[in-house]
């Protein structure tokens, strides 16, 4: 049987939800493009500047009311923080929207969504746009990737304060449909290769999965979910693959516009 694990901090359909186990801390302000998805002043989710008012993120977060970037330490208001509320949630028109069981492959599909922020964001040292990647084609397993977010290092404790980031390795489409069966759908998504040490785990939904280094760094994918408990070796972490989406995120935040 398999469990599954959504990962944003509040529960959906009864699921728990993601974040950063193993790792280390991230140095502060080299992920300028980070996000912090609130409620309440709480934080939910993660996600990713791709526009100077839009952020990528994971459709099950829900509607989160805040998006806070250029931060380290979420705990504190930090100086160069910039705190923006949300104008509109553009969830994936094929994610249901209706309620659904947990175990309904359809909850795990088109899992993306674009925050439209309520005013454009000052670009600086502290907060800057991770571009889109510019070609469809798919990754080579094995390929190194990093993830990034504000959630639990460990389960049972509360989310962490500070960026933390972790290195992962892409795995195999063959593993991934083996393990993950109809829930895993090889053009929508990724997965990498969960060894139990690094990965993440609840609190980080929507964050961002990103591959190669220097000019050849590209926004792959946002954290979906994984397997119950998180830091489990059995099953491969999965995302939601950014270049299959693009046609999409292009038709929302503006083709013909300058990202």
């Amino acid at each position: 049987m398999l469990v599954l694990v959504f990962l944003s901090h509040l529960s959906l359909s009864g699921a728990m939800q993601g974040g950063i186990f193993g790792g280390r801390e991230a140095k502060p302000h080299s992920r300028p493009y980070m996000a912090s998805l609130q409620v309440g002043g709480a934080h939910r989710c993660g996600g990713v500047l791709i526009k100077h008012d839009y952020v990528l993120t994971a459709a099950h977060c829900l509607n989160p009311d805040v998006v806070v970037l250029g931060a380290h330490n979420i705990s504190k208001t930090e100086d160069n923080q910039q705190r923006i509320g949300v104008s509109e949630s553009i969830r994936h028109p094929k994610y249901p929207v209706k309620e659904r069981p947990v175990d309904d492959p359809s909850t795990r599909q088109h899992d993306i969504m674009l925050l439209k922020l309520q005013r454009p964001v000052k670009l600086n040292e502290f907060v800057g746009v991770l571009e889109l990647p510019k070609k469809f084609g798919k990754l080579r397993a094995g390929t190194a990737c990093e993830v990034a977010g504000w959630g639990k290092r460990v389960l049972g404790r509360g989310a962490e304060s500070v960026l933390y980031e972790a290195t992962v390795t892409l795995d195999k489409v063959a593993s991934c449909k083996h393990k993950w069966e109809r829930y895993f759908n090889e053009d929508q998504m990724a997965c990498s290769i969960s060894d139990g040490r690094d990965g993440f785990c609840q609190g980080d939904s929507g964050g961002p999965l990103i591959c190669g280094k220097g000019k050849a760094t590209t926004l792959y994918g946002t954290i979906a979910y994984t397997g119950d408990p998180c830091d489990s070796d059995k099953y491969p972490e999965v995302y939601m693959r950014v270049p299959y989406f693009l046609p999409w995120i292009r038709s929302v935040i503006g083709v013909n516009e300058a990202l």
